[in-house]
């Protein structure tokens, strides 16, 4: 899209009450509170960090600093990172009314940890409850917003809410297809400063290298049988029914398939941190330790074995977006299961099934009767790049002083002449 000259207003003050040297590095931070979208935003941080005009800054907060989500800041510190600022939030209580407890608490936590920082901008990607908690608090320190992954739809969860508040709070839009930007323009957003880059999750699928079932199996613990069942399932947090009802009604159609089929092995990811994941963790870990020899769960799998699992199995089920985005250019069908994902562009191998066991039973026999395929065409695919083009952008956009002041204007795509009727 066309870039405009620089924004017009005064510049911002530095969110600490300093002000910056003219010459030196501009400061980009970027947060990251789980392990999915730490796995995507990883190629973003390489590639800013390849360019001498800025500094990166890594903000860790979420389930990356939660011994029950797997700990995975050591993913983070394992590929070498500087962990510049941690923000732990309370995700012990997963109950409503504990969640927004925790937000409440994360907008005072991120905010602490922004004026420390004093970045020139924050990058965030998606729709997490702790990403609006820092667009909140980036919104009042005058600290300019880039957020990737905005203008999508996932009507069963609140996340969608989430998503479309932080595209407002947002000052750059980096999204995954042209109809994602078409959607933030209409949300009143100016159209050259929304970039369509293609999902970073496809990109990333397609570059992480194959491994094989042997060393796949030794890495998950259990022998990997046919078929191969890759499972997420977190709670549908706008859902009708409670989560323990849905998960339930999940485990039994795979215990249909593994009636069909006895050699069916299951490998399942851990749950977010929404409310009732601690119940949903705690009927996956019942039902895998009842048949521990073809059932393995793991709280975190990291970006490169999950992505192993995707491509080896026969089949996903549950209702991650990974179902959605990156399964389908690894050429593995899915089982898209009830409404948390009601909106999101799909790929023809993506089935839809109701949460109900007959249902998704019915679907999962349907998709592995599917011919498989290398990869399906994805509406996420941006040709490659993501990172790349993403990095370029901000670079440009703060080196040319786009970025400085955090005011901007509505756009209106269709101005009215008069008043409302």
């Amino acid at each position: 899209m066309a870039h405009p000259g620089p924004c017009a207003g005064a510049p911002r003050e530095r969110a600490g009450g300093g002000s910056r040297v003219s010459g030196t590095r501009h400061r980009v931070c970027v947060l990251t509170g789980s392990r999915a979208e730490y796995g995507l935003l990883a190629p973003v941080l390489d590639e800013l960090a390849r360019r001498p005009a800025l500094e990166v800054r890594l903000l860790v907060t979420g389930t990356h600093l939660s011994v029950r989500h797997g700990l995975t800041e050591r993913e983070i510190l394992a590929d070498g990172r500087r962990i510049d600022a941690r923000v732990d939030l309370d995700l012990d209580d997963d109950s409503r009314l504990g969640v927004a407890r925790a937000l409440g608490g994360a907008v005072t936590r991120l905010a602490e940890a922004l004026a420390l920082l004093e970045p020139d901008v924050l990058v965030v990607l998606g729709d997490r409850w702790e990403v609006l908690a820092a667009a909140q608090a980036a919104l009042v320190l005058r600290i300019p917003v880039a957020h990737l992954h905005g203008g999508e739809l996932t009507a069963g969860a609140f996340d969608d809410a989430i998503r479309h508040a932080v595209t407002k709070m947002s000052h750059l839009h980096f999204v995954a297809a042209p109809e994602y930007a078409r959607r933030v323009v209409a949300m009143g957003e100016a159209p050259e400063r929304v970039v369509v880059t293609g999902a970073l999750g496809v990109d990333l699928a397609r570059a992480t290298p194959a491994v094989s079932r042997e060393r796949l199996a030794a890495e998950v613990g259990i022998p990997l049988g046919t078929p191969l069942v890759c499972l997420t399932h977190h709670p549908t947090t706008l859902g009708h029914g409670p989560p323990s009802r849905e998960i339930a009604e999940v485990l039994a159609a795979l215990e249909t398939l593994e009636a069909w089929h006895p050699g069916t092995t299951t490998v399942c990811t851990g749950t977010n941190a929404d409310p009732a994941g601690r119940e949903v963790g705690e009927a996956l870990r019942a039902w895998v330790a009842a048949a521990p020899a073809r059932r393995a769960l793991h709280a975190s799998l990291g970006r490169a074995r999950y992505t192993a699992l995707v491509r080896l199995a026969d089949v996903v089920v549950g209702n991650s977006s990974s179902g959605i985005i990156e399964a389908p250019v690894l050429g593995t069908p899915s089982v898209n299961v009830g409404p948390r994902q009601d909106g999101r562009l799909r790929a023809a191998s993506v089935r839809e099934a109701a949460c109900e066991r007959g249902a998704i039973a019915d679907a999962i026999r349907a998709a592995l009767a599917e011919p498989r395929r290398d990869a399906w065409p994805s509406p996420y695919d941006g040709g490659g790049g993501a990172a790349a083009r993403i990095a370029e952008v901000l670079e440009r956009w703060l080196t040319d002083g786009s970025l400085r002041g955090a005011r901007k204007e509505f756009h209106d795509a269709t101005p009215h002449a008069g008043g409302v009727a």
